[in-house]
């Protein structure tokens, strides 16, 4: 696998380091991400992607698959084929072209509308065997956020009714189902046929509380994504889903107003859920976990990568929205969320995961996707607030993932390393959390922003 990374560039204006860091990460994406999933993970036997290969590369074709990775990889290969056709010129030496990656996309939307889907109860199951037959049929509102991510973005990337009319279907089973009206926010999951559950974990990880910080954050990511999508749609004259009678009509068709309301009200809502509930006001962390009335629980968690993520990703849901009083309620806010993770920093340019203040206990392993976030996060306040120093921080981190995390022998990243900076390949190289998300949205954030 031959990538040419010379970053630092020897033009040290900013203007220049910026085209470094693109044109390097341009070559991560497109020879060390993308052709890793197509050449090593497609399930070209029983269709899809396959569910597993070990940290040890050992790939397993009978794997369980999970939603969350076919949402991401569907989300990965969209945004890559619309970035690469309409934002850059894809990279000449690269394996693959766009319309590979555009394959790649319609392989999973095709994979996820036809095995995925609940056809009976609506939503999307959790996991399947690998024959796509349903294996876990809970209803993990995570799962049916990525799932609106994804199908969302292949609509932005083809203007493709068919993902914006489910994508819209599963907006409304959250709205439906997980929305609480009495104390607002969202919870966790519920049953096949949307009954309650007693244990609501999203991971053997977490702790078992109806309502959490992670969870928040990947419904607030699909539905800015969602609305932006049938803003862009609609100003194409592309968009005619009509809600009201469930199928396609001619273009020209607008997504009536009421439906791009509800939507808007929704995002509006969860801006304002970050800022009131889940943001500690006293550190500007996030709390993690919470109860029905968002009393906090689980103790004093502190998580940095997320921490970084939602900086950007709050601040992109206010610039979706548009409205220029959230965006001046949300920019300090930004900051300082930005701010409060720069205590899982390291002088190396990483970033720790996450500490439990009350038990002294810390994971300092240095995850792939919290350094992948850590980059984005740094580059949003610099392209924004002119955050000098948020761009070396951005720089160091990235000399730490050419050096540290990527795999250039067989392709994608590491998992992580471990603090004294041995490689941890007890975890999946590829799986049902491991998936071309973090990493290949990072080097899109870079090569679209600037």
């Amino acid at each position: 696998m031959n990538i040419d990374l010379q970053f630092p560039t020897k033009d040290k204006t900013r203007g220049g380091i910026v085209a470094g860091l693109k044109a390097e990460m341009q070559e991560v994406l497109e020879k060390n991400i993308l052709p890793f999933w197509i050449d090593k993970m497609t399930d070209h036997e029983h269709g899809g992607y396959y569910g597993q290969m070990t940290g040890n590369y050992e790939l397993r074709p009978k794997a369980d698959k999970g939603a969350i990775l076919n949402a991401r990889i569907l989300w990965s290969f969209s945004a890559a084929y619309r970035v690469l056709t309409t934002v850059a010129q894809p990279c000449s030496s690269a394996p693959y072209k766009p319309q590979d990656y555009l394959n790649a996309a319609t392989r999973a939307k095709d994979y996820i509308l036809e095995h995925f889907i609940d056809k009976e109860y609506g939503g999307v199951f959790w996991s399947l065997d690998y024959e796509g037959k349903p294996l876990d049929t809970k209803k993990q509102f995570y799962a049916i956020g990525f799932a609106i991510y994804g199908l969302s973005e292949y609509a932005r990337a083809t203007g493709d009714r068919e993902a914006l009319d489910y994508a819209l279907q599963l907006f409304e089973c959250i709205e439906e189902h997980a929305f609480d009206p009495a104390h607002n926010g969202y919870i966790e999951a519920c049953t096949r046929e949307w009954g309650e559950m007693a244990d609501m974990r999203l991971s053997e990880l977490d702790a078992n509380y109806p309502k959490s910080q992670n969870t928040h954050l990947h419904i607030i990511e699909p539905y800015a994504n969602l609305y932006r999508c049938i803003k862009e749609m609609q100003a194409a004259e592309t968009c005619n889903y009509v809600p009201a009678i469930g199928s396609v009509l001619p273009i020209g068709i607008t997504v009536p107003v009421e439906l791009v309301a509800r939507v808007e009200r929704a995002l509006r809502n969860l801006i304002n859920i970050f800022i009131d509930k889940i943001m500690n006001p006293e550190t500007h962390h996030l709390d993690l976990f919470f109860d029905m009335d968002w009393t906090r629980g689980a103790g004093r968690l502190e998580s940095y990568g997320h921490d970084i993520e939602c900086s950007w990703l709050m601040h992109e849901a206010a610039l979706v929205l548009g409205d220029k009083t959230v965006l001046e309620k949300v920019e300090p806010i930004v900051q300082l969320v930005a701010k409060a993770s720069e205590k899982g920093l390291r002088p190396d340019g990483s970033m720790t995961h996450e500490a439990n203040l009350d038990t002294g206990h810390s994971d300092d392993d240095l995850h792939w996707w919290v350094q992948a976030e850590n980059v984005v996060g740094w580059m949003n306040l610099y392209q924004h607030f002119g955050d000098e120093d948020a761009l070396q921080k951005a720089i160091r981190c990235w000399q730490y993932i050419k050096a540290n995390l990527i795999d250039y022998g067989h392709g994608e990243w590491y998992w992580s390393r471990h603090s004294n900076g041995t490689l941890n390949q007890d975890d999946d190289h590829a799986g049902f959390w491991k998936c071309p998300y973090h990493n290949s949205r990072m080097c899109l954030e870079i090569i679209e922003r600037f």
